[in-house]
């Protein structure tokens, strides 16, 4: 009777087993299928023309008070809080503002200069985020911060902050590797190589990269934006953790620029990360950068430090320090 039972046990578990089998066959296969849709629609979200640098046309003509956006596209207040963003180093929060555009708020000592080189690599052709600098602003319902609270005065007031617009039509559809790109060695990346040496951005990393879908409303045709998108760790002076700086005027003015010029390629005086990264720039690719901001006037790179919400002095000195280097660029020898 014993075997018999048992007998009966072990079919009735090699049942229970063989439907078993068959239930996890038929997961890994919908997962499978549902993994193959994901990767379907990543494939989908890449679809389109990489660009890293488009014609500025009449640069002239640009404003660099506003850089990508406009007076009327500014963010309007009132400001009402949503929620705070506990990513990255400075502290942040989003808003919304009187027309219902919603606005990530950075604080502390990035806010300036992000601000600032957004327009001046918009201002000759880069994608960039759309950023404003508000001096003073104050934000309806909003609650102690963990991080930044020390920038909020016992009014509500909040003193400095960038403010980066949430635009509409343009997905993130992921990041872009400095050493690995569609662009390397044209004249356009190594552009922005120089770009990122011109005003000390010693932050240089691959999470500061963001690719953006973007359709044409007029041909249709989609590109696929190649953007660095975290630049505030600029207008200091690189080197090392204790020594480098950010938003300090009196370092950028008084850092040595280009160190020699080895024929064919230039060395930079940069300390900052992915030194490696800056040794193969030639004469003619940073000549062509420098001759492309030489268009810029006086005035529109005293704009751009003036969206920053720099004050006179400093926005002078460092008017005065940019064009020395841009100068350094545009009159490298043939």
């Amino acid at each position: 009777m014993y075997c018999v039972v048992n007998n009966r046990f072990y079919k009735s578990a090699r049942k229970s087993l063989a439907a078993v089998a068959i239930l996890l066959c038929l997961s890994y296969i919908t997962l499978g299928q549902e993994s193959d849709k994901k990767h379907d629609k990543k494939d989908s979200d890449a679809a389109g023309t990489p660009i890293i640098w488009e014609d500025p046309g009449d640069l002239a003509s640009r404003n660099l008070f506003y850089g990508r956006g406009s007076e009327d596209r500014a963010p309007k207040p009132p400001f009402t809080f949503v929620e705070e963003d506990m990513s990255g180093s400075n502290p942040k929060f989003d808003v919304t503002d009187a027309n219902g555009t919603k606005w990530k708020v950075k604080l502390g000592n990035e806010a300036q200069p992000e601000t600032t080189v957004s327009h001046l690599l918009w201002a000759v052709g880069y994608f960039t985020d759309e950023d404003y600098y508000v001096p003073e602003f104050n934000v309806q319902g909003l609650k102690k911060l963990h991080r930044g609270n020390d920038l909020v005065g016992k009014d509500g007031t909040v003193h400095g902050g960038r403010f980066k617009r949430q635009n509409k039509g343009e997905k993130n559809v992921g990041e872009w590797k400095w050493d690995k790109n569609p662009f390397l060695g044209t004249k356009e990346f190594q552009g922005l190589k120089v770009m990122m040496m011109l005003f000390n951005n010693w932050d240089i990393k691959d999470v500061n990269n963001k690719i953006f879908r973007v359709e044409d409303k007029n041909d249709g045709r989609t590109e696929l934006r190649y953007e660095v998108s975290d630049l505030g760790a600029s207008l200091g002076k690189t080197g090392g953790f204790f020594t480098r700086s950010r938003n300090k005027p009196d370092d950028f003015v008084k850092t040595k620029f280009i160190e020699d010029v080895k024929r064919p390629f230039i060395e930079f005086n940069f300390n900052g990360k992915k030194q490696d990264l800056f040794t193969d720039i030639r004469v003619e690719q940073a000549r062509w950068i420098g001759t492309e901001l030489a268009k810029l006037s006086d005035q529109q790179i005293n704009d751009a430090f003036r969206a920053g919400g720099y004050a006179p002095d400093e926005i002078q000195v460092m008017t005065e320090a940019l064009k020395t280097r841009i100068t350094e660029l545009s009159t490298l020898p043939e």
